[in-house]
Parts: structure tokens; sequence; C-alpha cells
């Protein structure tokens, strides 16, 4: 009887012990999982095309504008790719129409104007933007004041939208 428990308590034991040491080696290998499942799908190819689409949303939205003018065009834009409302890829949200009774309606009033089929012709304006893209995009570099901002129009425009004002930078309004 006392072999019968000595046997049934070692068989107990190791498989708690196997048990804990299951349980260990899963809990060590279970964040590399979660590390390649979190990792991004997006290729270099991609990135670089969004960087270019929004690069060319900086330059010509705001290419003499300030710095902070610069990154707040680009916020707007990362802000409605990462709201689930516009498309989720930069360059649709860039090149976004919508037809509003019978008339075709650009996101961003310069693609609809023409310049998207003519190259960037201030070389030193163009580079700017594609660093203030590089900081947004693949950086983090944010405005505090825009975490929200979702529109914008310059200061010389009234659309009369019913929005929240939520910062006024360089020459333009912005919404949430």
């Amino acid at each position: 009887m006392i072999r019968l428990i000595k046997i049934l308590l070692v068989v107990i034991g190791l498989v708690l012990v196997g048990f804990i040491g299951y349980k260990a080696v899963k809990y060590k290998l279970d964040p590399n999982k979660e590390i390649n499942i979190k990792m991004s799908s997006v290729t270099a190819e991609v990135r670089n095309k969004q960087l270019e689409c929004l690069a060319r949303n900086i330059y010509y939205e705001a290419g003499g504008e300030p710095f902070e003018g610069k990154v707040a065009v680009a916020q707007v834009t990362i802000n409605r790719s990462e709201s689930g409302v516009f498309p989720s890829d930069i360059c649709r949200v860039v090149y976004q129409k919508n037809v509003v009774y019978d008339k075709v309606l650009c996101q961003f009033s310069w693609y609809c104007e023409g310049p998207a089929r003519v190259p960037p012709k201030h070389a030193a304006a163009y580079k700017e933007s594609e660093i203030v893209a590089k900081q947004v995009l693949l950086e983090g570099f944010r405005l505090p004041g825009l975490k929200e901002a979702m529109y914008f129009h310059a200061k010389h425009i009234n659309p009369q939208w019913k929005k929240e004002k939520v910062a006024v930078i360089g020459g333009h309004i912005f919404y949430k």
C-alpha cells in the first residue's frame, strides 16, 4: 500500500513538473510569437510608395508652409488612413475622389487641379516634404494638438464646415 502511494506521488510529481516546464517554455516562447504576428506585412516597395504619396501631398498642400504646417498636413493624411472612415492605404487617401451631384471632388484639391501629373518644380521644397513624410510615417513624429484632426483648408477659403476647429498652423485651419 505504501509502495502504491509512493508510485502515485512520483507520477503526480512528474506530471506537475512536466506541466510547469511546459508552461515555462510556452511563456518564454509566446512573446516571440506575438512579435512575429505584430510584424508588419508592408514591404519596402509599398512603404516607399506610401512615402512618395505622402511627400507629394505635403508638397502640394503645404510646400510653402513652415515645418509644423507640413507635419500637420502629413498628420491629417495619416489620421485619415488610421480612422476606418477613409481608405486604410495612404496613397488611396491622398488620391481619393468622390462624385457629388455628377461633380468629381478630390479629398486634396491639388490632385483634381492637375499637378499630380507634373513632377514637383521646387526640388528643395520637395526634399523637405520627403523628410517630413519620413519623420511622420516612419518615426511617428506628431503634433499633440492634431491627434484627432481629419480635415483642413486654407485660411482664405470658407467652406462653412460645421466641424470643431482644433488648430491654425501657417496658412491652414485644421478640424476634427
